[in-house]
């Protein structure tokens, strides 16, 4: 069983609650004794003594990290962590929150649990993206990497391919390569399945295609995707990792995209149900009394 001797605090510095829940936060890891060290934004926002460090080096120095924010921050510090195998704990300050998920008023007494021992932790896949050429580092993805014009309103024509197998030719607003942890955001939106997180896949989901033959596919999470951009001038395109990250690709230009050697590891207390989650959150059964 992993003990957190060693805690780092990552912040949703602009949500409303940010600095009266992150205060708190941080009174009950000192009264259990645990070493904080918080990013530099969080740092700033808390007004605390203790140790800061830039979010990349965090992994070096930490046990756990808790994200406190939405999905979105839990995202950014997993991808920072994701080398060096750190486990993320999500504190919901956001709206919808599939990753983070547990309550403000919660997390005291989840927290204690926790640090208790009573805790499990899930290893989800992650992607990578580069260039084909190499000249840009690899790119780290949680839920997605999105291929797509440089201009929203603007179609664009390329092609896809599994382990160098010519898959289909495409004229769509873009494509979505999931994992399952991001099958549940946009790729879902687009109208992608749903998969369960320890399913080792990966769908692409192309993005308002031209052709509606043009469907959905999930394929094992091993293959190396290549998406080719078409040549002409007008195809100017970018990708983006969780939203977050983008990088422009010329016509003609190709991105591989392929599992992680790194796995996002999540710890959850130990009343985390995944598919109570996705009732609350879709409003599944609301109307159906169990039998």
């Amino acid at each position: 069983m992993e003990r957190f001797g060693t805690i780092a605090v990552v912040v949703k510095t602009d949500a409303r609650e940010a600095g009266a829940v992150g205060s708190q936060l941080l009174k009950t890891l000192s009264a259990r004794g645990c070493r904080i060290v918080l990013d530099e934004a969080s740092g700033d926002l808390l007004g605390d003594a203790h140790p800061r460090l830039p979010r990349d080096q965090l992994s070096a120095h930490c046990d756990l990290v808790i994200a406190l924010g939405g999905d979105g921050t839990l995202l950014a510090a997993g991808r920072a962590v994701a080398a060096g195998g750190v486990p993320l704990l999500g504190i919901n300050l956001g709206r919808l929150g599939f990753m983070v998920d547990i309550r403000p008023e919660d997390a005291e007494a989840t927290l204690h649990r926790i640090l208790d021992g009573e805790f499990s932790i899930e290893e989800r896949l992650m992607l990578q993206a580069q260039d084909a050429d190499g000249e840009r580092p690899a790119q780290i993805a949680i839920n997605d990497v999105v291929v797509r014009h440089r201009r929203y309103v603007r179609m664009l024509d390329f092609a896809t391919y599994a382990n160098g197998q010519f898959i289909s030719q495409h004229r769509a607003d873009g494509i979505i390569a999931s994992t399952p942890t991001g099958s549940t955001a946009y790729a879902l939106s687009s109208g992608g399945p749903m998969l369960h997180p320890h399913v080792d896949a990966i769908a692409l989901v192309p993005i308002s295609p031209h052709t509606l033959s043009d469907r959905p596919l999930i394929v094992p999470a091993g293959c190396e995707l290549q998406i080719e951009i078409a040549g002409a001038a007008e195809n100017e395109a970018l990708y983006t990792c969780d939203g977050q990250i983008d990088c422009n690709l010329d016509p003609g230009a190709r991105i591989l995209i392929s599992q992680s050697p790194h796995r996002l590891r999540l710890v959850h207390p130990p009343d985390y149900d995944y598919f109570g989650i996705l009732r609350n959150k879709l409003n599944w059964g609301r109307n159906r009394t169990r039998s």
